[in-house]
């Protein structure tokens, strides 16, 4: 069998800019209804976004920004979020098999951002109860999430995804209760390994990963 993954590095190649977050969206979605009817194989969109909160359906009123910035409010899982500048925001839009909830997905998106967080020397985990990939406990800090993710599935179809923060922006997240979670931290690679990081690095630094465990739905 051969895989089928396609990957589109979206402002991220030898031209660098910030993409728009709604006009991102509206691609996603033209993607979505290529590869939901077959026309198309599974896409994975990298991105670095313009500064932009987006709300999901499970967002509460008071986790909205503190001094009313607009919000983006989006038709994946989950609460809110920030994206922007220094954090590298993926969509793989993937045709699940049948029988394939959207636990799935965000499992493998997890174990994707593991194994490239273990490559630079770091321990990544889940949460049980919580989505995302997180830090344990230390020096005194609490647990620290580095990787948000908030997917949708129509006509089996994932859209959305996941949100790695490379570069610290603690004031955006400073701003909301980001992903509804008020008892822990948020932090990046830079925070926890400080050096010269680039997103577009480790956007290609991360594609294997995902082909290795995207590779399930991905077959023909």
């Amino acid at each position: 069998m051969s895989v089928m993954l396609t990957f589109e590095y979206l402002g991220l190649g030898p031209a660098r800019f910030c993409s728009a977050y709604r006009e991102t969206w509206d691609y996603q979605r033209q993607v979505h209804t290529e590869v939901a009817a077959g026309t198309r194989p599974g896409h994975v969109v990298l991105v670095e976004h313009e500064p932009v909160y987006t709300a999901g359906r499970a967002t509460l009123p008071e986790e909205r920004p503190f001094d009313g910035t607009p919000v983006v409010d989006v038709d994946r899982g989950g609460k809110i979020t920030w994206h922007g500048p220094g954090q590298l925001t993926g969509y793989p839009i993937l045709l699940l098999p049948d029988r394939v909830g959207v636990v799935e997905p965000v499992r493998r998106y997890e174990d994707a951002v593991v194994g490239l967080l273990a490559d630079y020397g770091l321990t990544g985990q889940r949460i049980p109860g919580r989505t995302g990939v997180w830090l344990a406990p230390a020096r005194g800090r609490p647990e620290r999430k580095i990787c948000a993710i908030g997917i949708r599935v129509a006509r089996r179809t994932t859209m959305h995804g996941f949100a790695l923060n490379v570069l610290p922006n603690q004031g955006a997240f400073s701003n909301i209760v980001p992903c509804g979670i008020s008892d822990a931290g948020v932090t990046s690679l830079a925070e926890e390994l400080p050096g010269n990081w680039d997103v577009a690095a480790v956007a290609h630094d991360l594609e294997p990963h995902l082909r290795q465990h995207l590779a399930v739905f991905t077959h023909e």
